[in-house]
């Protein structure tokens, strides 16, 4: 196993925002075209193409899923050219595809990558969230408190009402109750149609897009990625997993996971310092998307490593022929 100390995450950084430029670039012909499926192969082909020209001996644990299901990024699969560390690797070549069919804002190109053994094994199964930025106390806000709770908590720490506070929510029936309640606080919401990662990592840089707070349930390997990204932009996360029949039971087990009730932190779901890459697809609050003119493409992308705190955003314009 990789030692975090052999993890040179400097050296792999630029590297990794190529990997994230290559996925989101090759998106370009099918944004706003209506093809989801065309569009996430198109990501999903490009970031594998571009993942094995980095010196690592990497493997995918945060994927497009199992084996039987996804022909390539699979979890468990192999990448890079295997002269390097050991590193782990989660990803998602296109968070949004219906964004991206859609043309609608802060579709991703997302990837993180840390020690062997550094990130959470997550099953495919839901998440309990709640996510906010950084510069508060360790558990101001929980799981166990209701939607209305945690409003209340999050605004005495910062000398606010509940009206100066915006929540994001994935727009699911499942969440109905909890916007009502939220609603009932006085707090906005800003309601997403897809991209959690986006919307966890909205809660980093309040200032910039005025979200205080992420909760609600989705998938749990986009928790773990997102969960990387706070690590490196500062914040907390808190999940849960949330299982529905004995079959996602059985998906935890077979990812190692015993205890089925564990309030999982930021620093449980990664566990060492990361890099992480995200570039625009479409438009967004964090980054812009592609851009094309005449000759040229032009991709953003925010490169950030834990280990510094530090955040880097890059502008990548590439002639096309």
């Amino acid at each position: 196993m990789t030692k975090a100390a052999d993890f040179n995450d400097r050296s792999l950084s630029l590297g990794l925002a190529r990997v994230s430029e290559a996925a989101a670039i090759a998106c370009t012909p099918l944004i706003g075209r209506g093809d989801e499926k065309a569009a996430d192969q198109a990501a999903v082909d490009a970031m594998r193409k571009q993942l094995n020209k980095l010196d690592i001996a990497g493997v995918v644990v945060i994927g497009e899923g199992e084996r039987d299901e996804a022909p390539m990024l699979y979890i468990g699969e192999e990448v890079g050219t295997g002269d390097g560390p050991g590193v782990d690797i989660a990803l998602d070549p296109l968070e949004g595809t219906t964004l991206t069919a859609k043309d609608m804002p802060n579709a991703l190109a997302v990837i993180a990558m840390g020690p062997r053994g550094s990130m959470l094994h997550a099953p495919d199964v839901y998440m309990d969230k709640l996510a906010i930025g950084p510069g508060f106390a360790p558990n101001v806000v929980t799981l166990d408190m209701s939607p209305s709770e945690r409003v209340a908590a999050l605004a005495a720490a910062k000398g606010c009402t509940a009206r100066d506070i915006t929540v994001c929510v994935l727009e699911r029936p499942r969440h109905e109750d909890m916007i009502a309640e939220l609603r009932s606080t006085g707090a906005a919401i800003r309601l997403i149609t897809d991209g959690d990662v986006a919307g966890v990592m909205h809660c980093a840089e309040p200032d910039i897009t005025g979200i205080d707070m992420y909760m609600g349930s989705g998938g749990a390997p986009e928790g773990v990625l997102a969960a990387a990204a706070l690590k490196c932009m500062g914040g907390q996360i808190l999940g849960r997993l949330l299982f529905r029949n004995d079959d996602e039971r059985g998906r935890a087990a077979k990812a190692g996971i015993t205890d089925l009730n564990r309030v999982y932190t930021r620093d449980d779901l990664v566990t060492e310092d990361v890099i992480f890459a995200a570039t625009g697809v479409t438009d967004g609050s964090l980054v812009h998307g592609i851009k094309r003119e005449v000759g040229y493409v032009t991709a953003e992308t925010i490169l950030m490593r834990s280990k510094t705190g530090s955040v880097r955003r890059m502008i990548y314009r590439n002639p096309v022929s």
